[in-house]
């Protein structure tokens, strides 16, 4: 059976808008004579559609414009849609995840999902379960599955089964999500088609690589990492080439899964140019680079802030990023605005010590010049925070954290490393003394982040056992870290949890970001204490 899969880049809430990406793809596939396109899961009111599907008239206005759709695409193939369908029965959740098939210019059928996912969708606040479905096409029984249920294994009893999709990416899971569907095609002996969602939406990002699995669990198709594609597949025959397969590092993927995101959050959210704080140090410029990437470097503009206590070396370091990215940079120097604010203080805190205020002053005075920017030129400001700094709380909040995005707010302060350093194998971006410098604030002379926090190569490491592998401090430490550092640690992510409340979306790339997959309470007791 030859089948087209519709690799499109959806907008939540914009109904129209995506029937006319559908219907664009799927004249597209038309030319290749498929029996059968299949779009994304969702793909009719864009994924992930949230708590608009608690809105009254959002189910009813995609009903609509799906019966317009399957009345444009009456001469074409018939067409599989994504698409959140109503539950007529009186029982359970009032809505399905589900697809209509598209045939002879109407809505002929549609099919539920059986098994919604748990996680960061929320399915079962939405969504009640269906029952799986299939139909026949073209002497064949076409089996239909939705998001990840078919790898628990449901058996379909059909000869083909197509899959609608909508993964969020996160780091080497494509690898492991098409061996998963390899192993289940073998063991239903049936050929596995998926079409899956691409684009950013918010702080999700769907790579797409839509693919296809033979009956004996050898891929046959595979399509474009981070764009937009029409995968056309037949799937009794072979593949005209061996497809390689993913490749291990995982630079390369998170590079274009940001570049996407920040793309499609600034374009979905009506943005044509952004800003960011350019310290000279690996954070900001990282963000730089993957803006330029984005948005190009006619639209992005670099803001030096320097301090009393910037060095010169960082302010050189900045403008020389700036000038190998080759974006605007600006330096608006704060030293007479933290005069200002010391001037305006100085009744209040007479006779108390100079510490942290006064730092925080520095960076929340940084926040009010970058917002001040946004405001007036409608632009988006970045954050350049990473993952190891928001966990522990190592940022201000209103000061470094403010922005519309976090970029990197994923990222490990090693990755960001790693990252930086696979960028300039591509082309030399980031000055190699950025990459070599130990990192720090400089919020007063000769700081360091390490006065503050233990190396990075250890934190990074506590931080994913706990944060990635749920592991108790008793484990860290059975695992060879320093007790004292491994509770110094888990209590600063505690006590962080209300900055991170607070944050700008970011951008997930893992199996487990702050901001999608954490949900623990603000005002609670580290359980672990108890212990000691």
């Amino acid at each position: 059976m030859k089948i087209a899969l519709l690799q499109v880049n959806t907008v939540a809430g914009d109904i129209a808008g995506n029937a006319g990406r559908i219907a664009a793809g799927a004249g597209e596939a038309a030319r290749h004579r498929p029996d059968l396109v299949v779009t994304p899961e969702l793909a009719l009111p864009g994924c992930p559609p949230r708590d608009l599907l608690l809105e009254r008239g959002f189910v009813e206005r995609s009903l609509a414009v799906l019966d317009d759709l399957a009345a444009d695409l009456g001469g074409a193939p018939p067409v599989l849609v994504g698409l959140a369908a109503p539950n007529l029965s009186g029982k359970g959740r009032s809505l399905f995840n589900a697809a209509a098939l598209l045939r002879g210019g109407a809505v002929e059928a549609t099919f539920n999902k059986a098994r919604l996912s748990p996680g960061i969708f929320d399915e079962d606040r939405y969504f009640e379960p269906g029952v799986p479905q299939a139909f026949r096409l073209a002497g064949q029984t076409i089996g239909v599955s939705i998001g990840e249920e078919l790898l628990s294994g449901i058996p379909i009893g059909a000869d083909v089964v197509v899959n609608l999709s909508a993964s969020p990416f996160a780091a080497g899971h494509h690898r492991l999500r098409e061996e998963a569907f390899a192993r289940t095609a073998k063991d239903l002996e049936v050929a596995i088609a998926r079409a899956n969602l691409v684009g950013g939406n918010d702080d999700l990002v769907f790579e797409g690589r839509s693919f296809a699995v033979s009956a004996g669990g050898t891929l046959l198709a595979r399509g474009a990492a981070f764009e937009e594609d029409v995968v056309i597949v037949d799937t009794a025959r072979p593949a005209l080439r061996p497809i390689a397969p993913a490749g291990p590092a995982p630079e390369p993927d998170i590079w274009g899964a940001l570049v996407l995101g920040t793309r499609d959050y600034a374009r979905k959210c009506g943005f044509t140019a952004a800003h960011l704080g350019l310290s000279g140090g690996i954070d900001s410029s990282l963000v730089a680079a993957i803006a330029v990437e984005a948005l190009g470097p006619e639209n992005v503009l670099g803001v030096l802030l320097p301090s009393p206590y910037t060095s010169r070396e960082s302010i050189e370091d900045a403008r020389e990023v700036a000038a190998n990215l080759g974006i605007r940079a600006e330096c608006i120097p704060i030293a007479p605005l933290m005069e200002a604010f010391d001037g305006a203080l100085e009744g209040m805190f007479a006779g108390l010590p100079r510490d942290t205020t006064e730092e925080n002053l520095q960076a929340r005075i940084r926040a009010t010049v970058l917002m001040a920017l946004a405001n007036k030129f409608g632009s988006l400001l970045l954050s350049t925070g990473n993952k190891s700094e928001a966990a522990v709380g190592y940022s201000t909040l209103y000061g470094d954290m403010a922005g519309g995005l976090a970029v990197i707010a994923d990222l490990s302060k090693g990755m960001v490393y790693r990252l930086a350093r696979w960028l300039n194998t591509r082309q030399p971006v980031i000055p190699g003394r950025v990459l070599d410098k130990p990192p720090s604030a400089e919020l007063r002379p000769g700081q360091t982040d390490q006065e503050t926090l233990p190396p990075y190569d250890i934190l990074d490491a506590i931080l994913s056992l706990s944060i990635e592998r749920f592991e108790s401090p008793r484990e860290i430490v059975a695992a060879g870290y320093p007790p004292a550092t491994v509770y110094r640690v888990l209590g600063m992510v505690r006590r962080a949890e209300f900055k991170r409340r607070q944050a700008p979306p970011g951008l997930r790339v893992t199996g487990r970001a702050f901001c999608t997959d954490r949900r623990m309470p603000i005002a609670g007791k580290a359980w672990w204490r108890e212990e000691g």
